[in-house]
């Protein structure tokens, strides 16, 4: 891997995957302020390859087709996020085209897409689980930026204008740190140019700091939904968490792992779904954002379960605090996540993907193979010593029930 800088200080990781046709990257932005109403960055996301200046939305997306180039953007909470994958030959298009949107993007599907917005989220709330966990991240997150979910959006459409919009996106882009990941087989030289050619202008100001605060859940909460035509219950179980910056991330991971995210063989799987019948689906989750990470329990059982479901949660949640996890296991957890990490970046596109979220973290693009290493170095001691201190009874339960 090549780590060096464009002319504007844009700090850029390369590496090379030799024989490879198609070039990746990923081109990510650092967020330093909540949005002032909620649903703002939303609709920014989704006007950013809806035209600019010079190209409309048909021209754009017929131009992409016509070169079979990829170009994405997507919002996370902490950061906006620009992909772009093409043939090597085409390299210099692309970013001809990366640049057009990036720079000149003009919103002027506002409305429209406002609408649709306005449209689409009764759709996805009418989901039983995603009704379930919008109301768990926003009450998790109650009064921050982190908890704005769809009803929080769809609260507070009718108060955004265009120039909202524009305001936050230009505000994104001056003050917003810049990482930029690329992956291919191409020359050095070449790229170095072409990065500079089209990216090396945008303003890169590192001096300004993060402004969202740091989410404090003040009390355990539950908070149920009743939706008659449901067959089954939702529940979540959740707790505010340290991140990816922390030192305790790594047996984080191992726990999330152990306890319900490697599929057939966690605990929650066989205790909760084989052994009791409790669940169509159980599992857990560990989300990271910049200010804190959030780890969650998930369960779609019958609703004459829902108390037996929480017991069961608190139990296995209460064997990894009372006893040792055994050497097997926990070797067996560390293989599996760090068989799905590789899975997960065996494309030229994924590895870009991957090396910037971690750069923007402030993790380094490399930081992979020392998450690796410090995933090896998890012990049955740690795992317990963090479920005793973060798996407390500050929590909150979200319950959707018929």
């Amino acid at each position: 891997m090549k780590n060096f800088e464009l002319k504007n200080k844009i700090n850029v990781a390369y590496r090379q995957n030799k024989n490879t046709p198609r070039v990746a990257m990923s081109l990510n932005i650092a967020i330093n302020k909540p949005e002032k109403i909620a649903g703002i960055y939303s609709i920014m996301n989704r006007l950013l390859l809806q035209g600019t200046k010079t190209r409309s939305a048909e021209q754009l997306a017929n131009e992409l087709d016509a070169n079979a180039i990829e170009v994405s953007c997507d919002m996370k909470q902490d950061y906006l996020r620009f992909r772009v994958v093409c043939l090597n030959e085409d390299l210099d298009l692309a970013l001809e085209l990366l640049q057009d949107i990036v720079e000149n993007s003009t919103f002027d599907e506002f409305d429209k897409e406002r609408v649709k917005l306005e449209g689409e989220i009764p759709a996805e709330l009418d989901s039983a689980r995603t009704r379930a966990l919008d109301n768990f991240v926003k009450t998790l997150f109650k009064d921050h930026f982190y908890g704005n979910t769809f009803t929080k959006i769809e609260e507070n459409l009718d108060k955004i204008t265009k120039q909202d919009v524009i305001d936050a996106y230009n505000e994104i882009m001056t003050e917003g740190r810049k990482v930029l990941s690329f992956v291919g087989d191409m020359d050095f030289n070449t790229i170095e140019i072409l990065l500079n050619k089209h990216l090396g202008n945008l303003p890169n100001d590192e001096t300004h700091v993060c402004e969202i605060p740091t989410p404090h859940l003040e009390k355990a909460e539950t908070i149920e939904f009743i939706k008659p035509d449901a067959n089954q219950a939702q529940i979540f179980q959740g707790w505010q968490v340290p991140t990816i910056t922390s030192e305790e991330y790594p047996a984080f991971v191992v726990l999330n792992t152990l306890l319900g995210a490697s599929g057939l063989s966690s605990r929650l799987f066989c205790e909760l779904r084989d052994k009791k019948g409790l669940a169509y689906t159980v599992r857990s989750a560990y989300e990271i954002y910049q200010k804190c990470a959030n780890f969650n329990i998930y369960i779609a059982t019958e609703p004459k379960n829902i108390q037996t479901s929480l017991d069961g949660f608190k139990e296995e949640i209460q064997k990894i605090k009372d006893v040792l996890v055994s050497e097997e296991e926990l070797t067996n957890a560390k293989n599996n996540y760090i068989g799905k990490l590789q899975f997960i970046t065996e494309t030229n596109a994924q590895q870009a993907n991957q090396m910037a979220h971690h750069a923007i973290f402030g993790m380094g693009f490399g930081f992979k193979d020392e998450l690796i290493n410090k995933i090896k170095a998890v012990t049955p001691e740690q795992v317990q010593e963090i479920a005793r201190k973060y798996l407390n009874d500050k929590f909150v339960v979200s319950i959707l029930r018929p």
